[in-house]
């Protein structure tokens, strides 16, 4: 920063901070061990090399993703952020599954307490007017059903060709 106290990576890499140093906005250095981790994954020089190839205004975020992933690579030095993720994802898979299983059992009881319901319903109706209401309307059934009803002729439903005989052999 160019006078009272270098930036962590200069004070890391013991060198002087000057006012153009590329480090000093994302690494104060009030904060050491974030520049540290990221100087053990990557490399001063490959993290300075990524932050010029960026603009000015996407630099912070490329800095906060560089601590992130340094971060998961010393947790896990073989998966990274990647075992993170794919950790995370299982996660969600399963308390989605647990979701649908809660969602199934609340429909289960709801088609429960549905049918003891109308079971109490039934049950306190008078069966007879019920049967004499069945019995009244037996002949509206089979319009509903799409049967011939019993006056129309009940030749053409059983009409049928007889059966070809064929060789299997011609």
């Amino acid at each position: 920063m160019g006078g009272t106290s270098p930036c962590a990576s200069c004070k890391l890499l013991r060198r002087r901070c000057s006012k153009e140093c590329i480090f000093a906005p994302y690494f104060p250095s009030d904060d050491p061990r974030k520049f540290a981790i990221v100087h053990k994954v990557f490399g001063a020089s490959n993290v300075s090399k990524m932050l010029q190839e960026l603009g000015v205004d996407q630099r912070a975020d490329a800095v906060s993703s560089l601590v992130y992933e340094a971060n998961a690579r010393v947790r896990d030095p073989v998966y990274g952020c990647v075992g993170a993720i794919s950790y995370l994802q299982n996660q969600v898979s399963q308390l989605q599954m647990q979701l649908a299983v809660a969602q199934a059992e609340i429909l289960c009881i709801q088609m429960q307490q549905e049918e003891a319901t109308i079971t109490t319903q039934v049950d306190d109706q008078d069966h007879k007017s019920l049967l004499l209401s069945v019995n009244n309307n037996y002949e509206t059934l089979p319009h509903y059903l799409n049967f011939p009803s019993s006056s129309s002729s009940s030749s053409n439903v059983f009409h049928h060709e007889p059966l070809k005989r064929e060789s299997f052999w011609t």
